[in-house]
């Protein structure tokens, strides 16, 4: 069967423990598709998953990179892939687990912009945007000329930016109005746990007092001590963002705390929207939520 498992959705809701125990009953891999666990020395802020909540299957795409490194969509996407195809292969079943939904979609999905031509001329001109003024200032174009396709590219991803700004300059169209974007590379079987908001939130909030308790300011602390410079892609992280902000206004723990809370409902609410978009993603209850329920459907 090549088939692909996808274990997504907001954070909080159980997708690591959901994926290994199907990993297990598949005997096959973990791939992860998670923005920040591709770090080093990045593990409680990220709720990394540890050896024993692993129970023994092997996980790719976890500390992969160093914390100084910018590690971009493309990145991703070319050795996810090269993992997936590994395994389908091997006649197995990839488990992609994570709630970064283009990571998910660079995998799924191979980008198609149409039948236009490339032109190095302006392929140029807009590298060097990006070496002169940044990742920011190139993505700034691209909302200004095509809002729609920048709402659905991460910023970091620099080279599907480039090919729209390209096509936009050589054809006067915008990338989002050619209908053919998404072409799929792969069949797969999609899941999200969905839980009542209030439990979610609650969910959320026992997980961030539990990074606290386990060290994330120490960790935050180890890192600066490091080098790392609040400036880098790592620690625009939530958690790891408010406590290097905290660290250098004075703020108390409890204030770290609390905005980390805050901030991570609002990112579970944006995964939720984004998640609602993927074609044929099944959501459970927190009661379906296991094994032999998700394989059913992957079966099916």
């Amino acid at each position: 069967m090549r088939k692909l498992l996808i274990v997504c959705g907001a954070t909080a809701t159980g997708k690591t423990s959901l994926a290994v125990e199907c990993a297990l009953k598949l005997n096959t891999e973990i791939i992860s598709a998670d923005s920040q666990l591709v770090y080093r020395g990045l593990d409680i802020g990220t709720a990394k998953p540890t050896l024993q909540e692993m129970k023994g299957v092997l996980h790719h795409m976890i500390d992969i990179v160093s914390p100084e490194a910018n590690f971009s969509v493309s990145e991703y996407e070319q050795r996810a892939l090269a993992i997936t195809e590994r395994l389908l292969n091997e006649g197995k079943v990839p488990v992609i687990c994570g709630g970064t939904g283009f990571y998910i979609n660079a995998l799924l999905y191979r980008m198609s912009y149409g039948c236009t031509g490339g032109d190095n001329a302006v392929r140029d001109k807009y590298e060097t945007m990006l070496a002169k003024n940044g990742k920011e200032a190139l993505f700034s174009r691209l909302e200004e000329i095509d809002p729609e396709s920048a709402k659905v590219l991460h910023p970091n991803d620099v080279k599907r930016i480039i090919r729209a700004l390209e096509i936009y300059e050589l054809t006067g169209k915008k990338k989002s109005d050619q209908c053919d974007m998404n072409k799929p590379r792969f069949d797969y079987t999609a899941v999200a746990v969905a839980y009542p908001r209030e439990e979610l939130y609650a969910r959320i909030d026992a997980r961030v007092d539990a990074m606290f308790d386990n060290g994330l300011v120490e960790e935050v602390k180890s890192l600066m001590k490091r080098g790392i410079d609040e400036k880098c892609m790592c620690f625009q992280a939530i958690g790891y963002k408010e406590v290097c902000e905290g660290l250098k206004n004075g703020s108390n723990q409890s204030t770290m705390c609390d905005i980390i809370k805050r901030n991570t409902r609002h990112y579970a609410k944006r995964q939720i929207t984004f998640f609602k978009k993927l074609k044929g993603l099944h959501w459970l209850t927190p009661n379906e939520a296991d094994a032999d329920t998700v394989l059913e459907l992957l079966n099916d």
